[in-house]
Parts: structure tokens; C-alpha cells; sequence
């Protein structure tokens, strides 16, 4: 593996999220996000592929930050600026439907968009399982590993480290102001997490 342009490209990641935070209770810093999903793809997804772990520093820069398409593909290339276009949501849509469009799009993905996917959602939902956003009501939190576990269910068979430790997530709890409750509602069905989840 090419040890110093994949450090390259966390420093290209870290520079474009400089300004940003994460949603968690402490604020931690944005940076920490995109670092953590390349680590579960490498350490355990088990995939050393540079074009992937590359892919998952850079997959929220054009989403998130005033990076463009065009920046990844000039920095590092055709293979890594399309599955980085893969995993970007249209910012245009509402967020209604831009997750609706994430389920729906997500068995035609590339396999190596589909393993951003799969750690992105594994890091994010660890993360909530520890700490709701301060902003989020508890049943958001629940809609959210609704949502997400409906995008996994498009993503099966891409890789069997990654899907397990995502099963053991779905079937955990969040704990919350002392409290631990099932991170899915009991009963829940497909499509009941817009019922919690803003449309803005």
C-alpha cells in the first residue's frame, strides 16, 4: 500500500473539514468521523484496497465542505473521485429524500462504495448508540437505526466483519440520561422512521 498518499489524502480530508464538528454531546471534531471509517474498512472489513480506504477519508468533502468532484478527481484520481460521487448525497433534495434515495440506490452501488457505506453507517450508529445528538429526541435517534438499517439490508453480502458488527449495533441499545433503550422500537416496520425524521 502507498502509506504516503494515503496519508495525503487524510491531510486533503483533515484541511476540508477544519471548521467542522460532529452532532455528538462533546463536539468532537469532524476529522474524527472520516478517519474512523477508514480504520473499520482496514481493521475490520479487513480491506486494504488504497482506492477504498482513500475514498472513506474523503466521502463526506463534496457532501459537507466547499470541495468539489472535480478537487478529488484532480488530487487522486478518476477511481477514488467516483465512489466518492457514489456516496454523496444531492444537497438540492430534501433530507426526506435524499434518504429515501440512499435505500433505493443502494444494491446498484459499486462494491467499493458499498463498503464506505457499510462503515460509515457502523461508525455513525456506535456513535449515537454512545451519545444522541443534543438536538435529537430519542425517537429520532430510533428513526435513524430505522432508516439505517433499511440502506444495510440493501447492502448485504458486501463484506460478512463489517455486516456482523452492524447486526450486533441494530440489536443493542442507546443509552441515554442513564437510561439504555433499544435502538430499534419494538414492532418497528420498514418506512416507520419517517415518522421521526424532519423533512428539512
Amino acid at each position: 500500500m502507498n502509506e504516503a498518499l494515503l496519508l495525503r489524502t487524510a491531510t486533503f480530508a483533515a484541511n476540508a473539514h477544519r471548521f467542522q464538528r460532529r452532532k455528538d454531546s462533546d463536539a468532537t471534531p469532524y476529522i474524527n468521523h472520516p478517519l474512523g471509517v477508514a480504520d473499520l474498512i482496514a481493521n475490520v472489513g479487513g480491506v486494504q484496497d488504497l482506492v477504498v480506504l482513500q475514498a472513506a477519508l474523503l466521502h463526506d468533502t463534496v457532501e459537507d465542505t466547499e470541495t468539489s468532484i472535480d478537487d478529488i478527481r484532480l488530487e487522486f484520481g478518476e477511481d477514488v473521485a467516483n465512489i466518492v460521487a457514489e456516496v454523496t448525497d444531492d444537497k438540492s433534495l430534501t433530507k426526506l429524500e435524499r434518504k429515501r434515495q440512499q435505500i433505493e440506490h443502494a444494491m446498484q452501488a459499486s462494491k467499493q462504495a458499498k463498503l464506505v457505506k457499510l462503515a460509515d453507517k457502523l461508525y455513525n450508529l456506535k456513535d449515537i448508540q454512545k451519545s444522541i445528538p443534543s438536538s435529537w429526541t430519542v425517537e429520532r435517534a430510533q428513526a435513524y437505526f430505522g432508516w439505517s438499517q433499511e440502506v444495510i439490508n440493501q447492502l448485504r453480502g458486501t463484506n460478512e466483519p463489517l455486516e456482523r458488527e452492524l447486526e450486533k449495533v441494530l440489536g443493542g441499545v442507546i443509552t441515554h440520561n442513564g437510561h439504555q433503550i433499544p435502538c430499534l422500537p419494538p414492532g418497528y416496520q420498514p418506512g416507520d422512521w419517517e415518522k421521526n425524521t424532519p423533512s428539512h
